[in-house]
């Protein structure tokens, strides 16, 4: 989705001001005037600090992080706060109102298709602001494939994934299509129920 530079580094898209912009993803027109969340892609180990220069800008931007513990030589522990999706961060604006986005330091693109950034389903950052401060989640690698449902009950619900079962512990994935990341989250096996996969899905497991 993004277009890279001529030294492989990928650089903010040119996006034209008219009206309406049309994502080639979606098939349908994003006003320029009415806020949607779009995901910014960053530098590496830059999502911290250009969460806090959009805070400091009166930016909306969501930074969705987990926890992690770490065990140093000297045996010492501690536990660190991570980006879920490293080198992104989301932010709720009007694309009227992009420029000083990408004006931050730090900040490579609006995540687009072509040169129309996508807008991502609100309910899913939603479910994602809410969700991570009651359920653990953490990344995992992108996954499409495998036995897909559909999770009934939390701030989760409603979205899809393909469940990991491990001893008695029960994890659903979650995929971001539109930045082609996975997290991984804790679930009861009762929260979930199962979806008939698709004609393209069953023919990749056979």
């Amino acid at each position: 989705m993004l277009n890279p530079s001529e030294n492989g580094e990928a650089m903010p898209e040119l996006i034209r001001n008219d009206y309406q912009s049309y994502s080639a993803a979606e098939h349908e027109p994003i006003s320029n005037l009415a806020p949607r969340w779009f995901a910014v892609y960053t530098a590496p180990r830059h999502e911290k600090r250009i969460a806090e220069h959009f805070e400091q800008r009166h930016i909306e931007a969501f930074l969705p992080v987990y926890r992690s513990r770490r065990h140093w030589r000297d045996g010492s522990k501690t536990v660190l706060e991570l980006p879920l999706f490293p080198s992104y961060i989301f932010v709720h604006i009007a694309l009227a109102n992009r420029v000083p986005v990408l004006e931050v330091p730090g900040v490579l693109a609006l995540v687009s298709c072509g040169k129309c950034p996508v807008p991502l389903p609100d309910f899913e950052v939603e479910a994602l602001r809410e969700g991570l401060s009651v359920c653990k989640a953490e990344p995992h690698p992108y996954l499409v494939i495998g036995e897909r449902v559909r999770v009934r009950v939390g701030p989760f619900a409603g979205m899809e994934g393909v469940l990991l079962r491990k001893s008695n512990n029960f994890r659903v994935v979650l995929t971001m299509k539109h930045i082609m990341q996975s997290v991984a989250i804790e679930v009861n096996e009762s929260d979930v129920e199962p979806i008939e996969a698709t004609p393209y899905e069953q023919r990749q497991g056979n």
